[in-house]
């Protein structure tokens, strides 16, 4: 297919089967927040810069704590883009901000997770503790 024919959301091949991939230019990721700040007062400090869709404090599941970073979602990219340039750097509830583009996270691959080798028993720890 001509390139110029080819929509931009599938230019993702993963295997040799193509994928879509959301645009990501809306969505800004926001790191060095502070463990007391939450969705509202996140929001509150970027809807200056234009309309927000979802404002996101990402949470440890076991402890609900905040893990200090979080997603700003911006109904327009010049928004989003404006908002990245003057609040990279900022202070919010005593912390400075890293605040980027947010990247699509690299697909993780399936089946079990963590734990490493074992013997034929199925074991993986050594050492008898």
């Amino acid at each position: 297919m001509p390139a110029a024919a080819r929509s931009p959301c599938w230019d993702f091949v993963f295997y040799g089967i193509k994928s879509p991939i959301k645009s990501m230019s809306n969505k800004l990721f926001v790191g060095g927040i502070s463990w007391s700040t939450n969705e509202d007062s996140l929001r509150n400090a970027f809807e200056r810069f234009g309309l927000i869709s979802e404002a996101v404090v990402v949470q440890d599941r076991e402890t609900g704590r905040s893990r200090g970073f979080g997603f700003v979602t911006f109904e327009d990219k010049n928004a989003a883009q404006q908002a990245s340039r003057e609040m990279d750097g900022q202070e919010l509830e005593g912390r400075r901000l890293t605040v980027n583009v947010a990247q699509d996270r690299a697909p993780r691959s399936g089946g079990e997770r963590g734990g490493g080798g074992g013997d034929r028993r199925g074991g993986g720890r050594r050492g008898g503790y």
